[in-house]
């Protein structure tokens, strides 16, 4: 199988069926989505009637649909899951996202396959194992360097794919077990209470305060967008933006944001193509900073940075617009360039809580001053210390021309009209190469004004406005030049355009999934932790066809009942707080000896242990008792003994 290295996607996040459609039109060369079930976000889940309607719509544009089927599987999940994938190929699916190994011990169809972040691939050895075992794609850690990237890439004829925008999992994905510990609730199995996103009090060896109830799991949002061509130049060629829970207006400005900047890579690299087809129009200015984030951070892939987490707030406090000079108990008055409007949401942050309102009136009483007159006014503002720095998260003006048709995206189409026995012949070819004819037989008279004539069919053929295409050329090769009214001409060009959407649907190829390399390969590991996941007995077969020797069962088993790392992360407390042996080193009266810490939230601590060597934290602790009583969900599961 051919794998498109040469070509960049941009992979887009939906929640459902009207925000995949509205990603393909601003930009999106293919979209992942959940199904009816088994996905990583278990509120996000579609029909395969939708599903395989969003298939039709996107292969207009040569678009893909790839379907997340990436939690990890009960046994008794295995048959429902194996029928989903048989649906799901029937639906015309692109691919499946996955993270169950099981899945490939199954017989399903030759459905193209991707390895799910959840797999937690960070190294050459593993990408290259999954790689060679039928994924023709990989997400990578969000955690890798740009050097660690290129190296995968060295090592596996895989597609790279990784996260350029979008919330950041504090925890390696598919290495984070405190939601179910606490809750029962499991990551691994699309249901993560997000724990990091709670405020936590940072305790040192002897129980001293470091850091009191702030939200020090909580990381700022991935944006990559000005590392883009050196995420190219390391080997990334499916840009993924995270967010399937996010509403129509982020994934509209997001894509619309990433394709106007890949396009411009696009344009300085021609030995790179566009992984789908047409261009596209936008009728607003797509901008990151506009939509929910909290705070921007490019993460690791310059390598470790100080200020990589929202410890203030996990909301979205917007942009600062300017500050507020005057308050009383009807409004507020507010210092900006910034034009406000009717509609906006504006907030401030009152002692680690961010305080908003809605302008539900707004005056402007000079250039750069506004009276806001708020649905409800905060009793805080009343007692904040002016003047006070206001920031805006929802713009209303920017907003409403989101909520508005905000795209056009249409594909690239010439024409040829020429002579023919009997009458004339339309020839149309699309952008990818599909071609088709169809003539047009009667007994047209000559044109008096052979030139203006041959004007006037050109005007014709260019009427493309109610369709999906535009015209790149029209050559008009009639010889001699016949008069056509406009009625056939209009006519005929419909047709041609009709039969042309047909025959790009039917050249379009489905990319199979990729067969496993023989003799089978082997897994760098012969030993698995709890940390693999492994679930079900499929998986289990799985692993042992490929040289592991010894299993335990995933944490969601409730095997592991003692004190265990529930979180492995690259962001470190130590380090965020300059309490890391590598800052200390050389500082007099700072400890270079690493003793574990204590995060606490509502009397409940978990530990924080520290491996240097690998610049890693580790976040020990143990399943609630409450937890170890409920029933595992599915019913129950029968695993094969420990080897």
């Amino acid at each position: 199988m051919t794998l498109l290295h040469n070509q960049l996607e941009l992979l887009s996040p939906a929640k459902d069926i009207a925000i995949a459609k509205q990603a393909i039109l601003h930009g999106a060369d293919a979209v992942y989505i959940g199904g009816p079930s088994f996905g990583a976000r278990h509120n996000a889940g579609n029909s395969l009637h939708d599903i395989a309607k969003l298939v039709q719509f996107a292969r207009l544009y040569r678009a893909k649909i790839f379907v997340t089927l990436n939690t990890i599987l009960h046994d008794n999940e295995l048959a429902p899951a194996r029928q989903l994938i048989y649906q799901l190929y029937d639906a015309g699916v692109d691919a499946l996202i996955v993270q169950d190994m099981g899945i490939l011990a199954l017989d399903i169809p030759p459905i193209d396959l991707h390895a799910s972040t959840q797999m937690d691939i960070r190294t050459p050895e593993k990408a290259k194992f999954l790689a060679d075992v039928g994924f023709s794609q990989i997400v990578l850690a969000r955690e890798l360097d740009l050097h660690e990237i290129s190296l995968i890439k060295q090592q596996t004829d895989a597609n790279i794919e990784y996260f350029i925008h979008g919330a950041l999992c504090v925890a390696f994905s598919g290495q984070c077990y405190i939601s179910h510990a606490q809750t029962g609730r499991s990551a691994n199995r699309g249901d993560c209470s997000q724990a990091c996103r709670l405020p936590f009090t940072l305790k040192d060896d002897q129980g001293r305060v470091v850091a009191y109830e702030k939200h020090l799991l909580s990381m700022k949002d991935n944006n990559q967008s000005d590392n883009l061509a050196e995420l190219v130049a390391a080997g990334v060629r499916s840009f993924k933006i995270e967010g399937r829970y996010k509403d129509l207006s982020y994934v509209k400005n997001i894509t619309a944001f990433y394709r106007q900047k890949l396009d411009k890579i696009l344009l300085q690299r021609p030995d790179l193509g566009r992984a789908s087809s047409g261009k596209t129009e936008y009728f607003f200015t797509p901008d990151a900073n506009r939509t929910f984030h909290r705070g921007s951070t490019d993460y690791f892939v310059h390598g470790r940075k100080a200020d990589i987490g929202a410890f203030d707030s996990p909301k979205f406090v917007g942009l600062q617009i300017g500050e507020i000079v005057k308050v009383t108990d009807k409004a507020v008055d507010i210092k900006t360039k910034l034009a406000l409007a009717n509609g906006d949401g504006l907030n401030i942050l009152v002692k680690r809580e961010v305080v908003g309102f809605r302008a539900d009136k707004v005056e402007k009483l000079a250039a750069d001053m506004y009276r806001v007159l708020p649905n409800e006014l905060p009793k805080s503002l009343l007692t904040v210390k002016l003047p006070c720095l206001i920031n805006r998260n929802l713009d209303h003006v920017w907003q409403q021309s989101l909520l508005k048709e905000s795209s056009q995206r249409r594909i690239g189409v010439s024409f040829l009209l020429r002579n023919c026995v009997g009458g004339i012949e339309l020839i149309a070819k699309s952008e990818e190469g599909s071609e088709v004819r169809q003539t047009l037989i009667a007994d047209f008279d000559l044109a008096e004004q052979a030139d203006k004539a041959a004007k006037n069919l050109q005007d014709s053929l260019a009427k493309l406005g109610q369709t999906i295409y535009y015209a790149t050329s029209i050559e008009i090769a009639l010889n001699p030049v016949y008069f056509v009214p406009s009625s056939q001409l209009n006519q005929l060009r419909r047709e041609v355009i009709d039969l042309l959407t047909e025959q790009r649907i039917a050249d379009y190829s489905r990319r199979v999934r990729k067969p496993e390399v023989s003799p089978a390969p082997i897994y760098p590991e012969t030993q698995l932790s709890f940390l693999a996941n492994v679930y079900n007995h499929k998986a289990r077969q799985f692993y042992l066809q490929h040289g592991v020797e010894l299993i335990d069962n995933a944490y969601e088993s409730h095997d592991v009942k003692d004190d265990a790392p529930l979180m492995i992360t690259k962001h470190c407390l130590r380090f965020a707080f300059n309490l890391c042996p590598k800052q200390a080193k050389g500082v007099q009266g700072v400890k270079t000896k690493v003793t574990p810490m204590k995060l606490v939230h509502n009397n409940e601590e978990l530990i924080l242990k520290f491996n240097c060597k690998a610049c890693e934290m580790q976040v020990w602790g143990k399943i609630k008792s409450h937890v170890l009583k409920m029933p595992l969900a599915g019913s129950e599961i029968i695993f094969l003994e420990k080897n």
